[in-house]
């Protein structure tokens, strides 16, 4: 039987001899989906993260025979048409990427921060965030949370 879950809302039938794939690759490889980054192949560094039902997964660790009736959301799934998710407009308004290549997976993380957690103190931020930035734009990265999370307060 195949594996069927869907991407950025679109319904995906797995054969399942590719059950063993990680997910990162399955997202570049077969759906040409190359937002998400290969960085470190062991989890930490979190430059291959996506949502998995809302929660932020390391997508290089995951085997697509995992996923059965999973919805998975990439940084190609955020924006609205031509509207930018408010994550992303902020990574803009605060010039956060220095090279870019974390960003997709540290965007995906701060997306499934404020959409998950009500407390958005300084230590619950740096509690969620825990991808890894070569750069070093951890303090812009952080101005473009609060940004974001002084538009929209968590819900009560």
């Amino acid at each position: 039987m195949p594996i069927q879950f869907s991407v950025n809302g679109q319904p995906v039938n797995l054969d399942q001899k590719d059950q063993e794939m990680p997910l990162l690759w399955f997202l570049r490889e077969k759906m040409q989906l190359t937002g998400s980054k290969f960085g470190c192949g062991i989890g930490q560094c979190g430059a291959c993260t996506v949502h998995l039902n809302g929660s932020a997964v390391r997508s290089c660790l995951l085997p697509v025979g995992q996923l059965q009736g999973s919805a998975i959301r990439t940084i190609e799934g955020l924006a609205s048409g031509t509207d930018l998710h408010p994550v992303q407009q902020a990574w803009l308004d605060e010039d956060v990427p220095q090279c870019g290549y974390c960003q997709a997976g540290q965007i995906m993380a701060a997306v499934a921060l404020l959409e998950q957690v009500n407390d958005r103190s300084e230590e619950q931020v740096n509690a969620h965030m825990s991808n890894i930035c070569r750069c070093g734009t951890y303090t812009r990265i952080r101005k473009a949370i609060k940004l974001v999370a002084a538009k929209a307060p968590p819900e009560t």
